[in-house]
């Protein structure tokens, strides 16, 4: 029976694994080659060409650091704002609490819809703004709900003797609170930053300034629409010969390419943080 088992969780591991991986082959593959078909586990002519495009182009290197910047701000005062908010939802002194809660919790099943959302961005004049990734993420009532419940699974007693010793409602938060929550805060960052890191629909939305477009959303269009010659295009002289020699431009290997650019580096901080998975979700989520 184990035997079945076993070969049931490897069959479903590389079904998992391998699309990854065979994106990451493609993307060392010459272009030409790969339209022939055939490369599955290997790359069967290697090259580093569409990797040179890549990082020859301005607009995506831009786009990659308007994305870490988004992902690394956005993440930290979400997460910051979200842990006050849920604190704040935890102190039995504050009046109309419950109504409050049912406030937030109903946010979560009903929204004004994209128009609504589109007309209130834009009155609030975050249109072709950077602020536009941070203000309206700030809050996310799930993680709310989850930094709540862990605040309310600590003991009361840390508390009520940091009252004593003179410790403010603020002191009791930034000195006591957040230093215990450091699991929730691990996954609930990882899950934050990974949200703003895959996020290119709010960009194609809000966001017509070239040099605010993330790189998620660059490659979109670039799914959308040929522009692998606009991208050579940025390129020298001597490699542009040698490319249109060799002929190896071709969207699928141009696309696998920026895809593991955009991938690996939130794919690279699971390591750091998976030991937390566990521990910080089931505390958040099951103590009440």
């Amino acid at each position: 029976m184990m035997i079945f088992i076993y070969v049931f969780l490897i069959v479903l591991s590389f079904s998992a694994f391998y699309p990854f991986w065979n994106a990451l082959v493609v993307s060392f593959n010459l272009g030409i080659d790969t339209t022939k078909g055939g490369v599955t586990f290997w790359p069967r002519v290697f090259t580093l060409e569409n990797y040179q495009i890549v990082f020859k182009d301005d607009r995506l290197i831009n786009g990659f650091f308007v994305s870490v910047s988004r992902t690394v701000v956005g993440t930290i005062t979400a997460i910051l704002m979200t842990a006050i908010l849920a604190y704040g939802m935890t102190r039995r002194e504050l009046i109309g609490r419950n109504y409050f809660m049912f406030f937030f919790v109903f946010t979560m099943y009903f929204g004004g819809g994209l128009i609504p959302s589109y007309l209130l961005i834009s009155s609030l004049g975050l249109m072709n703004k950077f602020l536009v990734f941070i203000i309206p993420a700030l809050i996310s009532v799930w993680n709310m709900i989850i930094f709540r419940t862990f605040f309310k699974s600590l003991p009361l007693g840390l508390e009520e003797s940091a009252q004593i010793d003179g410790a403010t409602n603020w002191g009791i938060f930034f000195r006591i609170v957040l230093p215990l929550s450091g699991p929730v805060i691990a996954t609930l960052s990882l899950f934050t930053a990974v949200a703003h890191w895959n996020d290119w629909f709010t960009p194609s939305i809000y966001i017509t300034n070239e040099n605010l477009i993330p790189i998620q959303t660059m490659l979109r269009q670039i799914l959308n629409a040929n522009i692998v010659t606009d991208m050579a295009s940025n390129m020298d002289t001597a490699s542009i010969a040698r490319l249109d020699q060799m002929r190896t431009i071709t969207t699928k290997s141009l696309t696998m390419a920026t895809m593991m650019v955009a991938t690996l580096p939130i794919v690279m901080v699971y390591p750091f943080v998976q030991k937390y998975f566990v521990k910080g979700v089931l505390i958040g989520s099951l103590k009440e």
